[in-house]
């Protein structure tokens, strides 16, 4: 797999767009056939969340394009009745605003913002470290529009040397910091990665005995030394009330799997912290409940339900934090759209139904150690991720459950988009997952040792350690927010333009 063909993936659509004159029946032709491409882009490349829901490809693509329609076609109209410098200008910045509308929207589906596409090639975009994946959105469209501008003047030696520098350039930089960034001397963690490899669907369905015994067998697998250990999201099964991760029959006590996870820290890891997934409960009084909570079946008090990420170490202390960018339609359903259209919820992964939402990435410190444990989809978003490292996470501990589509490119990707979440915030990761893909990525972005599909065990690394932050950690999707404001000024001097014309004071 590659994205290098990103660079040239738009140039048949720029040449039809060209082919098109400024009438009504053309435009509803180029519509037609940038639906088509798009349709088909979304559809081949998403195939495979059909394994977890037969309608999640059909509404996902229906999302995807509707917002790859808005951008092209903006800039389909405007190359017809204004300046061509103005219709790149709306292309790019169009593109850009609405793949970041797919990061801070209630509709969030970033799985195909174009920069993703390099996650395969983490040596040609080690500059990610000052523009995060938009940078590599940018780097796509500007290179379509200089190699079909240099095709449209065969001959012009200027535009195929602007074309081959818009390529090569962005390249040759990032290899010039592939080669010379270094890993700060700041020390290792010690890290085990455990992989349960439990069947997604059964888990919270099976035997719950079944799968505690699963983790204890593991867990004494782990060598002696860890300082971290992780198991994947949602790993401990069954439900806990928070703040002590409490039975429900047994509230005050933490229930009696965490006893014995944490019996067996003490005996065997005494120094080390434990990393995993769970489902917990928070209550609230009347009144005091979030936009998310629940009405308690008995009583009059309110209740969310997390998917968190516990920190536990051998003393029985807790660290919690709970996922903060949900799966659309799994764990996050915005009410103004599917109260009307349930029948397009998306099966992605995580745990069923409208879940409790956390409100930014939180470090777990250990020993003088802390990390960023994100939880799954969290990867997806760099922004959001870099919330975990501003927090002072020297490393991240990515606890993922990737089963739900098969044995299809879809846990494969989720995987080696972390890479880029490596190389934006130099953050070293490991990764556990319940089945799919585990295992350790440098803060360069290269892939350490790993466990494939349906492989069981425990891997074992030194993690390095980082407490510098990079400029995209630092300021976050600026590049994003700054085209949101370019394309309001693009489309303002657009109606000025035509208002000018259409009072024949342009001519």
């Amino acid at each position: 797999m590659t994205g290098m063909t990103l660079l040239i993936g738009f140039v048949p659509l720029l040449w039809v767009s060209a082919s098109y004159d400024d009438t009504r029946r053309s435009w509803w032709g180029m519509f037609g056939w940038a639906t088509l491409a798009f349709v088909l882009w979304n559809a081949l490349t998403i195939w495979w969340i059909w394994y977890a829901t037969p309608v999640g490809p059909p509404a996902a693509t229906l999302a995807s394009t509707t917002m790859n329609m808005i951008a092209f076609m903006l800039f389909h109209t405007v190359s017809k009745k204004a300046p061509k410098a103005l219709a790149y200008v709306t292309l790019v910045t169009a593109w850009i605003t609405t793949e970041y509308w797919y990061t801070v929207g209630d509709f969030s589906w970033p799985w195909l913002i174009l920069g993703n596409g390099f996650s395969h090639e983490v040596w040609a975009v080690q500059w990610y470290e000052y523009t995060g994946v938009f940078g590599g959105t940018l780097w796509v469209l500007l290179s379509n529009i200089l190699i079909f501008e240099a095709l449209q003047a065969r001959r012009s030696t200027r535009r195929w040397a602007a074309a081959a520098c818009s390529v090569a350039l962005p390249m040759i930089a990032s290899l010039c910091i592939w080669q010379s960034w270094e890993q700060p001397d700041e020390g290792t963690a010690r890290v085990s990665v455990i992989q349960p490899n439990v069947d997604c669907y059964d888990k919270f369905h099976g035997d719950t005995q079944r799968q505690e015994r699963n983790i204890a067998d593991l867990m004494a697998e782990v060598p002696a030394g860890a300082q971290f250990i992780l198991l994947p999201e949602t790993a401990v099964p069954g439900d806990y009330l928070e703040p002590g991760l409490s039975d429900f029959y047994s509230v005050g006590e933490p229930g009696a799997f965490w006893q014995e996870l944490t019996d067996s820290l003490r005996s065997r890891h005494p120094e080390a912290l434990l990393i995993t997934g769970a489902g917990t409960i928070r209550r609230y009084p009347a009144g005091a409940q979030t936009e998310t909570a629940r009405p308690e079946r008995f009583g009059d008090g309110y209740y969310d339900r997390f998917n968190t990420a516990v920190g536990l170490d051998s003393a029985g202390r807790m660290q919690l934090h709970h996922k903060g960018r949900l799966v659309i339609g799994v764990e996050n359903t915005p009410t103004w759209v599917f109260d009307a259209m349930k029948f397009l919820v998306i099966d992605l992964g995580g745990t069923v139904g409208q879940i409790g939402k956390g409100l930014h990435g939180t470090a777990f410190e250990h020993n003088g150690v802390k990390t960023g444990p994100a939880i799954c989809y969290e990867g997806l978003y760099g922004d959001f991720y870099g919330g975990f490292v501003r927090r002072g996470a020297q490393f991240m501990a990515i606890i993922s459950n990737d089963g739900w589509w098969g044995d299809t490119p879809g846990y494969k990707h989720l995987f080696s988009i972390s890479r880029l979440r490596a190389v934006e915030h130099r953050r070293a990761i490991a990764r556990s997952a319940n089945t799919g893909k585990s295992g350790f990525i440098s803060a360069r972005g290269d892939v350490g040792q790993t466990l494939g599909w349906e492989q069981r065990g425990v891997i074992t690394a030194e993690v390095p350690l980082n407490s510098e932050l990079t400029f995209y950690t630092r300021y976050g999707d600026c590049l994003a927010r700054i085209s949101e404001y370019i394309l309001l000024l693009s489309v303002l001097y657009y109606v000025a333009y035509r208002y000018k014309r259409r009072n024949h004071l342009v001519k």
